[in-house]
């Protein structure tokens, strides 16, 4: 960030914040107490520790598994009325802000957050597991087929995609559009106010710290425990606790050189690598398999699932005798869904920025879920035509043993050898990257970052790196997957109420945007008022127009800025000191480096009032690129300076270059008279 000049108007302005981060340490410490006394408990007495998840998970489910089916529902609807509600056109940034990356690249990252080893493992475990034991009905029909794959659909589907898109639109808007902390706790600023920053604010971050790492070390177990086999069945490398252990060891090491040597570019080069094969895994089997029936299946299974959404996204199995079903599966997967909820939604802001709030769910709910229903489609039917053709023993093995399905329906293909090294690849390259990544965004929610684009320092990702990798041998040797299952069942659930809390602030700071949009139309502009015109003579229009056919250089722009715009606001500010409101006016830079100058006034417990000017170069617009010199210059640039006026939410997208001393201070007085018609509004909303 760029070293600061402040010459203030009193009172004195506070210190600058820190550039580097700073480890948030009630977060930190209450987390870290939680992990390890829970990963030493489940080492020291697991047999203790599995009958009381166990028996938790089974109260969970008989208390809660109404709340997790209706918590799905409420977050996908909210996020889809948002979307297609006037909150919509909102960016996700401030309101000048442009997307960062190219469509085909945002279209690209969000294709491949949808993909890791735990879809290779359900992919074929979920769907076999549903034809022969269904929640309701006979196995192994015709009927349970159909819904086998469906439900495999639905838990994979857009309802978890909905909570992912909730959380990103939401760390997403205010980090970027209010400019507060790229942390869970920011959401809850329009309920509960300065207070984030207290007990409430770490309770809520340690919430989904827990749920980040318990998600993560789900998914960690879940790849180990499949490539144990895969690696078994292509080197003879036994399956059991010793090479799981070496294979978490392997995968934590390579995470931890990851944070140390800073090759997250080589890890994303690797993931859109993992995008490419897992694409070659999914043709392959259909051109191999019985590409017939896995077309036509492909077609059905889309029509049964959007049939079948309504019914299924409510279902709770009230008459019937399904609860385990219910636990093993629609409750683990939302809770599991909510668990990755920070980390993903995390991911996907940052990706986002300057995207609308429509443009980002839209993607988010369909982009993703293209590729899964390709997947699970593919893999599911085949499985499941797998057994029909007389497979019998390979469906027993995939129920009893689900981490096996998913190599001994590539045995049934040619070239299983080298198929099944490409999966082990891509596994293991998934695995380290969840790893790395599960570690950055806890270290980020145990941190004070200066900035929304900086990351936490290398010596706690390799902390949260190292615990996760612990916590994950403690639940494996506890009781395997199913252990990991129900920690996740337990643990999502303190979670969900955060996001609920998520839901509300989110959606009281949209209405308040609302309110800022309405209290513009209700006061009238004075930027060019009487005051102005006489400044000029009584030649208002002449100047207007020689102002409008000037394209300015950075010398002109900055002499203007010193000499007219700063002094300005300095006696704005002054006249607001000398009436009882807090104000300053500070001289500085952003973190690109551009200089701006800013009033601000401290209201209290209300927003402060912000007026920015900022310094910047665009480029000149093609009507004057006719070689005529710009304005202070000899020569005929690409480019010209402007002084751009931004507020709280962004740049306004008018300039103030050439505006007159009194002009400057009529549209300050403008835009202050907006705010305080806004905060109007506010209260009266509120009250």
């Amino acid at each position: 960030m760029a070293t600061a000049s402040e010459r203030q108007t009193s009172p004195a302005p506070p210190a600058e914040p820190s550039s580097e981060p700073v480890l948030r340490r009630p977060v930190f410490i209450g987390a870290a107490a939680v992990v390890l006394a829970l990963a030493s408990w489940i080492l020291t007495a697991p047999e203790q520790a599995s009958d009381v998840i166990g028996a938790a998970v089974g109260w969970v489910g008989t208390w809660f598994g109404w709340y997790y089916v209706l918590f799905a529902t409420v977050v996908l609807v909210f996020v889809v009325v948002v979307a297609a509600s006037r909150h919509g056109r909102t960016k996700l940034g401030p309101q000048h802000s442009q997307p960062e990356f190219s469509t085909f690249a945002w279209v690209s990252m969000l294709f491949a957050a949808g993909i890791g080893t735990d879809l290779m493992f359900f992919a074929v475990a979920e769907p076999v597991s549903h034809y022969l034991q269904p929640p309701v009905g006979e196995g192994g029909t015709v009927e349970a087929a159909r819904e086998a794959t469906a439900w495999t659909l639905f838990h994979y589907g857009i309802s978890g995609w909905g909570m992912y898109a909730l959380m990103g639109m939401a760390l997403g808007y205010f980090s970027y559009r209010m400019g507060l902390p790229l942390a869970i706790r920011s959401a809850l600023h329009p309920l509960i106010g300065r207070r984030v920053e207290g007990p409430i604010g770490h309770g809520v971050d340690i919430a989904a710290l827990l749920g980040t790492i318990v998600g993560v070390a789900t998914s960690l177990g879940i790849a180990v425990v499949q490539l144990n086999f895969g690696l078994n069945a292509l080197f003879g490398i036994p399956e059991g606790p010793a090479a799981q252990v070496a294979l978490i060891v392997l995968g934590v090491g390579m995470a931890t050189v990851s944070a140390v040597t800073g090759v997250d570019k080589g890890i994303k080069v690797l993931s859109q690598l993992n995008v490419l094969l897992a694409i070659a895994l999914v043709v392959f089997v259909l051109i191999a398999g019985n590409t017939a029936l896995l077309l036509n299946g492909l077609v059905m299974n889309v029509g049964d699932f959007v049939s079948g959404f309504a019914g299924m996204t409510m279902e709770t199995f009230a008459w019937s005798d399904a609860q385990a079903w219910m636990n093993g599966w629609t409750l683990f997967f939302w809770a599991w869904w909510a668990a990755w909820a920070a980390f993903v939604g995390m991911f996907l802001a940052r990706i986002s920025r300057g995207r609308t709030i429509r443009q980002f769910v839209v993607g988010t709910l369909t982009i993703p879920f293209v590729y899964i229903v390709l997947w699970i489609s593919i893999f599911g039917n085949s499985a499941i035509d797998a057994i029909r053709q007389g497979g019998d023993a390979f469906g027993e093995l995939t129920v009893a043993n689900p981490e096996r399905g998913f190599y001994t329906l590539l045995m049934q293909y040619p070239g299983f050898t080298f198929v099944a090294g490409l999966a082990t690849l891509t596994g293991l390259l998934f695995y380290v990257t969840s790893a790395d990544s599960g570690a950055l965004v806890m270290a980020n929610l145990s941190s004070v970052l200066p900035t929304a684009n900086t990351d936490a320092g290398k010596g706690l990702r390799i902390f949260w790196a190292l615990a996760t990798g612990l916590l994950t041998i403690g639940m494996l040797l506890v009781g395997g997957v199913t252990a990991l299952q129900n920690a996740t069942v337990v643990m999502g659930l303190p979670f969900t109420v955060v996001m609920l809390l998520v839901m509300i602030g989110l959606w009281r700071a949209l209405r308040l945007d609302a309110l800022r949009e309405e209290s513009r139309t209700s006061t009238l502009p004075g930027r060019f008022s009487g005051r102005g015109e006489q400044a000029r003579g009584g030649e208002s229009w002449r100047w207007r127009l020689r102002r409008a056919m000037g394209f300015p250089d950075a010398q002109a722009v900055q002499r203007h800025l010193d000499e007219v715009v700063e002094p300005a606001l300095r006696e704005v500010a002054q006249e607001v000191c000398d009436r009882g409101v807090a104000a300053q006016v500070v001289y500085t830079g952003d973190e690109l480096g551009e200089r701006y100058v800013e009033l601000a006034a401290d209201l209290g417990e209300v927003q402060p009032f912000r007026y920015r000017v900022h310094r910047c170069q665009v480029p000149m617009p093609v009507f004057a690129r006719d070689g005529r010199p710009v304005r202070g210059s000899g020569s005929a640039p690409s480019d010209y300076s402007r002084l751009e006026v931004h507020l709280a939410e962004g740049g306004q997208g008018y300039d103030v270059m050439g505006w007159t001393h009194a002009q400057v201070i009529d549209d300050v007085l403008d835009q202050y008279e907006r705010h305080l018609e806004f905060l109007r509004l506010q209260a009266d909303v509120q009250g």
